[in-house]
């Protein structure tokens, strides 16, 4: 899979940020949100991978909930998760969803790797922890996959999926 064209506001600052912006390197687009106990127990790894791999990788974050279906999904409760954690890179908002559906994103979080061509090459989950475990938040997995693609190898094919709330569609 390519990824997708998109361009969607930052609820940040309010610019328009697209696919375009990342230029030829590696890209991580993340689907999160702020109400889902799954984002929320990666949400500082996930602010962590930001800083760790800036300048290296193209990142982003989009939330594609409905709100009104999710209320602490609006964008100022997304301006404020991102303050509260940190986050480095932008957070942008899907309004009418076609992002996630271009991308085939299912649940939050959600994480698409692409190499410098922009072709798919990890979709799988951020670690082997989960809310309410007492496996440690390591990023394991995701660092694993991005340390690969930055080196110039290949990335696994033994993926696990991502566990999280799934995406609040629109009716």
């Amino acid at each position: 899979m390519k990824m997708p064209d998109f361009s969607l506001t930052d609820v940040v600052d309010g610019r328009e940020v697209g696919s375009g912006s990342i230029g030829a390197k590696p890209a991580l687009v993340i689907f999160m949100c702020n109400h889902c106990p799954y984002v929320r127990h990666l949400e500082h790894e996930i602010a962590r991978i930001g800083i760790d791999y800036a300048g290296m990788l193209g990142i982003v974050g989009i939330c594609s909930n409905d709100p009104t279906a999710s209320p602490g999904d609006t964008p100022s409760e997304l301006a404020a998760q991102y303050a509260r954690i940190n986050m480095s890179f932008p957070y942008l908002v899907d309004e009418d969803q076609s992002v996630a559906r271009a991308f085939g994103a299912v649940c939050t979080p959600d994480f698409f790797l692409f190499d410098a061509e922009h072709s798919l090459v990890y979709r799988g989950r951020c670690d082997s922890s989960r809310p309410g475990s007492a496996a440690a938040v390591t990023g394991d997995d995701l660092r694993g996959a991005i340390d690969a693609v930055l080196a110039g190898r290949s990335v696994s094919a033994d993926q696990v999926p991502s566990m999280g709330c799934s995406i609040k569609w629109r009716n």
